[in-house]
């Protein structure tokens, strides 16, 4: 109920700043017990990638990169909680001004490029959380490691993170790493999905169970490379696909201010994109792999599409920036 009272000073403040306080405060509310009197919906358990969780509204990766904040955060009511993207070195990140709003058009556009303290300061925060909850990890490869080389980046994060994952997520759709989006392409995601497929067996053995890998893909995609990579989700058995990044397009916010930012564009202006991919997605999978939504989700009723469209959960980011933690309730509440 505050937060449309506090928007308007914390858009006063530089994103990345207001993002940092926002956690912040997040955090010492959680701490003294507020976070607590929040009344949440009752949610609507779902089991998929065979986990189950209390309810299908997740929070996307990048709002807690380094798994500082995921007590706090899981106290808002969300089903599961997804961290990173980590990488398995340290790293700053581009250089700032890195994020930008566009109030008019509810959106965000972002070039942070995988700032975050590494994949081992991670699994400290997740130890000392002490986290009950579904928690996911998003892994993905240093900006100064060669494509190919990727995948050696990608299994020593999934090494890292296996035995504190309920899930994991292989990032490779971030615009803001260069050439990351290559490892989209048929070979070397074949080669990549191949890789990966073979740690988790491995690792599954070592530790005694089984922890789901999910792909993270780009909305900008065609329906022929939706297609192709369908075809190796299913071949390689990959547990589930998180549809969508964010976009490199600018037709929806064409001529307004920061628009010409470079970066991807999150919030409302990808719901559109999003939803086309998890559509095409249902399709080629056959409800082999589960679909899990994210992009534009503004209200419970863009919940409802994405899970309309063929998703089995759904997650939040920017949405939460411009309507605040009622978000979660509302499409909570819009699932159940």
């Amino acid at each position: 109920m505050l937060y449309p009272l506090l928007r308007p000073a914390l858009f006063s403040l530089d994103p990345e700043d207001a993002h940092h306080f926002t956690l912040a405060s997040l955090e010492i509310a959680h701490r003294i017990g507020l976070l607590g009197l929040l009344s949440r919906a009752p949610g609507k358990p779902v089991q998929v990638m065979g986990i189950d969780f209390p309810n299908p509204v997740g929070l996307a990766a990048g709002l807690d990169k380094d798994g500082a904040h995921i007590n706090a955060l899981g106290a808002l009511g969300f089903g599961f909680i997804e961290i990173g993207t980590v990488t398995p070195r340290p790293q700053p990140g581009n250089p700032q001004p890195r994020m930008f709003r566009l109030p008019k058009a509810e959106a965000i556009i972002n070039r942070m490029g995988f700032n975050n303290l590494g994949v081992d300061n991670l699994v400290k925060n997740v130890e000392a959380s002490g986290f009950t909850g579904v928690l996911g990890i998003n892994i993905g490869k240093n900006k100064d490691t060669p494509n190919e080389h990727a995948v050696d980046d990608y299994l020593a994060c999934l090494d890292k993170v296996y035995a504190h994952a309920r899930y994991v997520t292989v990032n490779i759709s971030s615009p803001n790493t260069q050439g990351l989006r290559e490892l989209q392409k048929d070979e070397a995601l074949d080669s990549l999905l191949s890789a990966i497929k073979l740690r988790q067996s491995e690792l599954a053995q070592q530790h005694g169970r089984y922890v789901p890998i999910a792909l993270k893909i780009a909305p900008d995609l065609d329906d022929v490379q939706i297609a192709a990579i369908a075809a190796l989700l299913m071949m390689h058995r990959i547990d589930a696909v998180i549809a969508t990044n964010t976009t490199l397009s600018r037709d929806a916010v064409a001529g307004l201010p920061n628009a010409g930012e470079a970066g991807g564009l999150s919030g409302a202006p990808v719901r559109a994109a999003s939803t086309h991919v998890i559509r095409s997605l249902a399709h080629h999978l056959k409800n082999e792999v589960p679909i899990i939504g994210v992009g534009g989700i503004l209200s419970g009723t863009d919940a409802q599409e994405k899970i309309a469209a063929g998703a089995s959960l759904v997650q939040l980011y920017t949405g939460l920036i411009y309507r605040g933690p009622a978000l979660v309730r509302e499409c909570v509440h819009s699932l159940a």
